[in-house]
């Protein structure tokens, strides 16, 4: 009860945190919507729990009546002996038809464990849709602040480059009146040149952001507003852990499979009980050509009755089958431990970047005040000759240096916290609050399909709800004859 109080509330703050992110042309809660509307991880997801849905109508199958038709015209060829006798050797063609009806009536337990495993199953892919979603989120989140990081970064190397050239000018005009040595201009065109190249990764780096931004969220990015707050985090690992263990989809997705699996073995288990069905049939055939000798040329026959089979040796299969299905519940069960390691494991690491990217936050903000004194007396210093270029170059260096990592450290923590809040099984689209649309019901497909009796029910062809990333200027042009 606790873990789902605690729950509703980060949900309802991250919510709030949301909502409260100032309207621009691109906002990390619009990137969310967008992403849970249109990425392909995500809708393919939905499709996947479609199919599982489909699995209970399958199993119920098993337990309904089944009713055959059989119509056939035949035409004797030949006869000979007691049967030419009887029935004469005449060429008769004959119609006829029939219908049969049978009805399980005890069937071990098979149909009724098939149908609770494949129900089981159907929460899992709940659940698992569930997972995916968080990580579709995380995913988003992320790539919205790669791209904030690294345009930060890239204007933070374009400012350097500026400043260095500046430096460069200033040591050249300080060099032709003999204040300064060829040594001072090396070095400050070692730093330019450096500079450079940094500012060329640095856009690399950007594009490289820019293009996993436009492949998750679904479009390039615009000018992107800085993010809203996380909601408040719990104060220690264990407690994020115990919420972890509680509300992880991952987690309950995984020990809804191995509860399957356990209902696979007792369906397997009836292969060898007796099973009962009750039949009916009726037969109806018309002799159209040929002598009857005075009968009538048609006829009907009706039956019904109860059928029981009992197996008495199937050369060992069952016991194989059985055999399968338990190692098989065997290996769910191992990966129920598997994942809750994995859990716990992210839940820490988590909780543990988050706290050491806070940590670096506030030890880069110092270093940041810290280095533009520093720099700032370098630059007075070197004035009256108490301080060398390459002093002034090194304090502006190490600025530069701070100030990405501070910027890099903002990216990390928000990252880390939100991978946080998934790991707690808490980043997902209804706790965000999202207002882009009604959220995915993943009942509706279920009570669609689940009950249905029709052989002649479907949906129409899939076309997919994932939009495409490709611009006209990348789509490849038609090979015509004359351009071979």
């Amino acid at each position: 009860m606790g873990f789902a109080v605690t729950k509703r509330k980060l949900g309802a703050a991250l919510a709030l945190s949301l909502l409260s992110t100032a309207a621009s042309a691109d906002t990390l809660r619009e990137a969310l919507n967008r992403a849970y509307a249109s990425n392909p991880t995500l809708t393919a997801q939905r499709e996947a729990l479609k199919a599982t849905d489909a699995n209970v109508a399958i199993a119920r199958a098993a337990g309904r009546p089944q009713v055959t038709g059989v119509v056939g015209l035949n035409r004797n060829l030949t006869r000979s002996g007691v049967i030419a006798q009887t029935q004469g050797n005449d060429k008769n063609i004959s119609l006829s038809g029939g219908v049969d009806l049978s009805l399980p009536i005890f069937s071990g337990g098979a149909v009724r464990n098939s149908v609770a495993a494949a129900k089981t199953r159907v929460e899992a892919g709940r659940a698992t849709l569930r997972a995916v979603e968080g990580d579709v989120f995380t995913e988003a989140t992320a790539a919205y602040m790669d791209v904030i990081r690294d345009r930060a970064i890239v204007e933070l190397n374009d400012n350097q480059v500026k400043v260095l050239s500046t430096n460069l000018e200033a040591t050249r005009d300080r060099f032709e009146i003999g204040d300064l040595t060829r040594t001072d201009v090396a070095q400050s065109e070692s730093r330019l040149s450096l500079g450079r190249a940094n500012l060329a990764t640095a856009r690399g780096r950007l594009t490289s952001s820019e293009e996993n931004y436009r492949r998750v969220i679904g479009k390039a990015p615009g000018v992107l507003a800085p993010p809203p707050p996380l909601p408040p985090l719990p104060a220690t690992a264990d407690e994020a852990v115990r919420i972890a263990l509680a509300n992880n989809p991952d987690l309950i997705a995984v020990t809804r499979q191995a509860s399957a699996a356990g209902l696979d073995v007792r369906a397997t288990r009836a292969s060898r009980l007796p099973t009962v069905s009750g039949v009916a049939s009726g037969d109806y055939t018309n002799q159209l050509t040929g002598d009857t000798n005075g009968l009538q040329r048609s006829g009907t026959a009706t039956a019904i009755g109860v059928q029981g089979r009992i197996p008495l040796y199937q050369g060992g299969l069952p016991s194989a089958r059985i055999r399968q299905a338990q190692a098989f519940e065997g290996q769910a069960l191992e990966q129920v431990i598997g994942t809750e390691r994995a859990v716990v494991s992210s839940t820490r690491s988590a909780f543990a970047l988050y706290q050491a990217a806070r940590g670096a936050i506030s030890a880069n903000e110092v270093a940041v005040k810290a280095n533009e004194l520093a720099l700032e007396g370098a630059r007075a210093e070197n004035s009256v000759g108490t301080r060398t270029i390459l002093d002034v170059l090194n304090a502006e260096q190490e600025l530069l240096n701070a100030q990405v990592a501070l910027v890099t450290a903002r990216r990390d923590a928000y990252v880390a916290g939100f991978q946080l809040l998934n790991a707690m099984g808490q980043a997902e689209a209804d706790d965000l609050g999202l207002d882009g649309g009604p959220l995915y019901d993943p009942l509706g497909n279920y009570r669609q399909v689940a009950g249905d009796w029709s052989d002649w029910a479907g949906d129409p062809r899939h076309t997919p709800v994932a939009t495409r990333t490709v611009v006209p200027a990348e789509e490849p042009q038609s090979v015509t004859p004359a351009t071979r």
